[in-house]
């Protein structure tokens, strides 16, 4: 998958959980923004903002979920010794459970596919051609204490 091909599916993914009816130009994706948004203060009329403690798996995952909780107006942030892959973010409970986490799941599966497909690329092309994974092979009998690198 190419760049282009990533962002389509990614103005797509945003239009579906908006409850767009038409594909992912731009002018939809735009719309699409707007009517989560109204949906977000909407269901603040409705219900109170709830703290939530999200712990993201790596680097990547905070990036994107911080982007799309600055897209709809929240405000992300952490407590002083938190992990720097955990976010805090007040949201009404509806909001969080039917839009944003869904939504950012749907978005990383896609980011974390396309890194791994061009890490892939990468070291096939600029590394080894060779990316399969490791031989595994029988443990010997330890005889006297192993020696090796742990990490």
């Amino acid at each position: 998958m190419d760049e282009a091909a990533l962002l389509e599916k990614l103005r797509k993914v945003e239009a579906l959980f908006a409850g767009a009816t038409t594909a992912g130009e731009r002018q939809a994706a735009q719309a699409a923004i707007a009517r989560i948004t109204a949906r977000l203060r909407e269901w603040r009329g409705k219900e109170p903002d709830i703290e939530f403690r999200c712990s993201l798996g790596d680097r990547w995952s905070q990036r994107l979920f911080t982007a799309l909780c600055r897209r709809y107006g929240l405000k992300p942030y952490r407590y002083y010794r938190q992990r720097r892959t955990t976010l805090m973010v007040k949201a009404p409970r509806s909001f969080m459970d039917q839009t944003l986490w869904p939504e950012y799941e749907e978005l990383s599966r896609e980011l974390q596919t396309y890194l791994a497909e061009v890490t892939d690329r990468v070291i096939r092309e600029a590394i080894h051609g060779d990316d399969s994974d490791a031989e595994e092979v029988e443990e010997p009998k330890q005889l006297d204490g192993r020696q090796g690198m742990r990490r």
